[in-house]
């Protein structure tokens, strides 16, 4: 209901202003979230070792993972030889760290810290995000810790290119937000308004553009991997894909209403050498339904390594089957 107006525009004494309580709402949801998350977030000050001993080599965020000392962060802020540092925390903590694993190919990078007693952050799932959904951007911008910046989700399905020496992935369902990213919020947390990490935010890709890796089945398969192994397998087919609704004469033939589409393959790659083209739309990979980049992701894994896989697309008005054989990806 809304309230009574004088003259003037503004309420009637008494009455609430609708305004300022959805401002205080928004408010205070981004206060929640940040109090929360702000002990889990750490600033990493990155150190190399030179010929003079060890020397500053970078900065950037990082997310408690564990109460006994794993962070997460991006590939980018710690990747090279004879990285190490300092992740300080908001409790006045400054702990040593040393990197577990790197992975290039997601920007994504598990470090230990010698400490304990950690806050760990809570890892939500990012496929639940809608566009336009609120979210809230934690890391340590230019050196300043604990900074806070809030908007929305601008886009989902994004791709995002990563290489490692003549290896180049496509990051899929990157989160694109208009939270405002600078250096240093890599690494950082992307939190829904439930105080969960969503995404850990890699790159900065112009005025108002941020993108970020997201939390999801895949990406949590490799966390687990650089805890356990400090390093990931996993099978590679050379396609760069984003989710496509189905078209009208499609959907009755499969009851279902979404696929993935081929964005670009790239050259000299197993799904080059079976036949896939830019904009075949992918329905099934493996015997598998395929509706969305994370369900081509899940079968990615070293146990698809050098063994057949079938792939059934739509291709204007014509279903074709192809085989694919993935190989391991290098670095």
């Amino acid at each position: 209901m809304s309230a009574t107006r004088t003259l003037d525009g503004t309420p009637q004494a008494g009455e609430a202003d609708p305004e300022t309580e959805t401002l205080d709402a928004y408010s205070r949801v981004v206060v929640e979230v940040a109090q929360r998350l702000a002990p889990s977030v750490a600033n990493l000050r990155v150190m190399r070792r030179g010929r003079g001993g060890q020397v500053p080599a970078g900065a950037g965020s990082a997310v408690a993972l564990t109460p006994d000392g794993f962070l997460l962060t991006s590939a980018h802020v710690v990747d090279g030889p004879g990285r190490g540092g300092r992740a300080s925390f908001v409790d006045g903590r400054e702990l040593r760290f040393r990197v577990v694993g790197v992975d290039r190919l997601s920007d994504l990078a598990v470090l230990r810290v010698d400490g304990d007693n950690l806050v760990p952050a809570t890892l939500g799932e990012a496929e639940r995000l809608r566009v336009g959904q609120l979210v809230v951007a934690i890391g340590n911008p230019n050196g300043f810790e604990g900074s806070v910046t809030a908007g929305v989700v601008s886009a989902l399905g994004r791709s995002l290119p990563a290489r490692t020496g003549r290896t180049v992935r496509f990051i899929d369902n990157v989160i694109q937000t208009d939270a405002a990213l600078n250096p240093g919020n890599s690494g950082g947390a992307l939190v829904d308004s439930a105080s969960r990490v969503v995404g850990i935010n890699t790159a900065v890709a112009g005025v108002g553009l941020g993108l970020a890796v997201p939390i999801n089945a895949a990406t949590r398969q490799i966390i687990g991997a650089l805890m356990r192994d400090g390093r990931v397998r996993r099978a590679y087919i050379g396609i760069a894909g984003g989710p496509r609704p189905l078209p009208p004469h499609a959907r009755g033939t499969l009851a279902r209403t979404r696929c993935v589409e081929v964005v670009e393959v790239a050259p000299g790659s197993p799904a080059e050498r079976a036949g896939l083209r830019a904009e075949d739309l992918i329905v099934e990979l493996g015997g598998r339904p395929v509706e969305r980049v994370d369900d081509v992701q899940r079968l990615m894994t070293h146990e698809a390594i050098g063994r057949r896989l079938n792939v059934r697309v739509l291709r204007g008005d014509r279903w074709l089957e192809f085989e694919l054989t993935p190989t391991e990806l290098a670095e």
